[in-house]
């Protein structure tokens, strides 16, 4: 007897195949038949018809990894289909080292309330070795299947200590350990290693303000767990440096394979920057030369959507890009801002700063920059340079003053990069570009871009670039493939990560972000998206039923069914 069995419906094996009408049977979260008609008894029975059957969603790029200590069921995830998640990205984990350090490292990007922080403190870390973390995970009521990378980040911090990590190169013999840590981690089966250059990731803690430990490196310590992800034929992620010209070079050298392996590398991102509106077409003949004329093995991420940040105030990533940006997004109280602006000297600063084009990664437009919602009623939906010129100011000095008097009662957002159609299509379509770049689990407050396969799977239908197959391919089956990933497709022996969309529902433009006061969080507030339960009408991981009609399951976070994913 079946465990499960989908029948009727319009399957897409994930690999890019013209879908069929069939039925699946599903027995111990493996599909163990496919046929255009099975007479088996089975325990659940799913009609499945004028729906698509899809192998689960993968999700490459989140920072889930304290969030899963908190509320390891990801439902936020999940209800838009995603099946698999991928952690430890842009060198941030918490995969070894002490808890109020790891806790410094990832709070900022993650930007969870130091009472969540704390609840996860309590637990404190059970583990002290990166196989005993991937035995940890194990243990937990996972929601979605986990495959971890491991944070180069946390990994300086706990052989150098986290001062020296922030403020010096390890000697050879720390190099040494790192290099035996690390090693250790891939050959338990972590999928690969990240690695961070980004200047807009900060600490908080003692050091706060300061860039991470990932970002103090040197050449030679990226090129050693380079080189170890190279032999082991595993992923190597990384993150460079918009202001710093010489790390593009950097990557480019890791990521040779003339003469040797190539480096299964991936770097973000590639997007339509509304700073630099010809960018976004070098992408194509750069990634063309590393990988057809350099031998190389490298994917580029994309949003699959516009790229739309909220900011409460003066406290928003991006501000982080620039020395008094940060410095106010370290001040831990409105009173610690209002000293900082009361500084005349700090207010030249910020707009000497703010317009300094030189290597900027947000655009700083205020006409670009529209109030979300302000003690002053009529300034919501008005850009700031709008709101200034009807108050007859110049624009910087008004939002400087509305920053200083508002602080973070004033919400506002900007869209800094993929809100050109057909830039952002030309990108999702690339085959050396992966879809799916949604930082879900990060800046909480700031962005929710938890739907984002959904969101290429709309683009598709509506505006036919790519075929339905397909574009479930770029979500599925090709990023399973490139980490090497047991998930992603649905054939005989796969694992049951499996999708039940409405076709119909898909017709619809990109759900817009909302604010939610979110209970798996405690009630604080977070930015997500809504909609996708017309889309969804079942979800099921390892053959388990998580999803029904839209709604989510309360097993998730409470048993589990996912699984850690390993290399293939």
């Amino acid at each position: 007897m079946l465990d499960l069995l989908i029948q009727n419906g319009l399957i897409f094996d994930g690999l890019g195949s013209a879908p069929v009408r069939g039925d699946i049977g599903i027995e111990n979260g493996r599909i163990v038949t496919i046929s255009p008609s099975i007479n088996i008894p089975a325990r659940e029975i799913v009609d499945a018809a004028n729906l698509w059957v899809t192998p689960g969603f993968i999700d490459i790029h989140t920072h889930y990894d304290l969030e899963l200590e908190i509320a390891p069921g990801l439902s936020e995830s999940v209800c838009h289909g995603v099946t698999s998640v991928i952690i430890g990205n842009c060198s941030l984990s918490v995969t070894i080292g002490e808890p109020q350090m790891l806790a410094d490292i990832f709070q900022r990007v993650e930007t969870l309330s130091h009472r969540l922080i704390a609840k996860w403190l309590q637990k404190s870390v059970s583990w002290y070795t990166p196989a005993e973390y991937l035995q940890h995970l194990q243990q937990l009521p996972l929601g979605p299947n986990v495959a971890p990378m491991f944070g180069h980040s946390a990994l300086r911090a706990h052989v150098m200590g986290l001062e020296r990590s922030l403020k010096t190169q390890p000697t050879k013999f720390e190099l040494k350990i790192m290099q035996r840590i690390a090693a250790d981690a891939l050959d338990a089966g972590f999928i690969g290693i990240s690695i961070d250059m980004f200047p807009w990731h900060r600490m908080s803690g003692k050091w706060q303000g300061d860039t991470i430990p990932s970002q103090h490196a040197k050449l030679k310590e990226y090129a050693m767990l380079a080189d170890l992800c190279r032999r082991r034929d595993l992923v190597f992620q990384v993150t460079p440096n918009l202001q710093k010209l010489t790390s593009f070079a950097e990557i480019l050298w890791m990521g040779l394979g003339i003469g040797k392996k190539p480096l299964r590398l991936t770097v973000l991102s590639a997007l339509d920057a509304v700073h630099d509106r010809k960018l976004w077409r070098i992408f194509a003949p750069l990634l063309f030369i590393w990988n057809r004329i350099l031998n190389g093995n490298v994917r580029f991420q994309t949003l699959t959507e516009p790229f739309t940040i909220f900011s409460d105030g003066p406290v928003t990533p991006l501000f982080e890009e620039f020395s008094t940006g940060g410095q106010l997004n370290s001040c831990q109280s409105r009173k610690e801002r209002e000293e900082l602006w009361k500084s005349e000297i700090f207010r030249r600063q910020f707009r000497q700063e703010w317009n300094n084009k030189w290597r900027r990664s947000f655009h700083r437009r205020l006409d670009l920059m529209e109030v979300v919602d302000c003690p002053e009623a009529i300034w919501q939906g008005l850009s700031f340079a709008e709101i200034a010129h009807q108050k007859q100011q110049e624009p910087l000095d008004f939002f400087i003053d509305a920053l200083q008097k508002y602080d973070t009662d004033l919400r506002w957002v900007a869209t800094g990069a993929n809100d050109r159609l057909k830039p952002r299509l030309a990108m999702m379509q690339h085959p050396y570009i992966l879809p799916g770049f949604t930082d879900a689990g990060a800046h909480v407050r700031n962005l929710g871009y938890y739907d984002g396969a959904l969101s290429l799977l709309k683009q598709a239908v509506t505006t036919g670039f790519l075929s339905p197959e397909v574009a479930i391919y770029r979500v599925t089956g090709e990023p399973a493939q490139w980490f090497r990933l047991d998930t992603g497709v649905l054939k005989v022996g796969a694992k049951a990560d499996i999708v039940l969309l409405d076709p119909q529902a898909l017709n619809q433009p990109i759900s817009p972000q909302v604010q939610i006061s979110d209970p798996v969080l405690d009630g604080e507030y977070r930015m997500v998206k809504r909609g996708s339960d017309e889309i969804v009408q079942g979800v099921f991981i390892n053959g388990v039923r998580v999803v029904c009609g839209g709604e989510v399951s309360d097993i998730l976070g409470r048993e589990r069914v996912g699984n850690v994913l390993f290399p293939g």
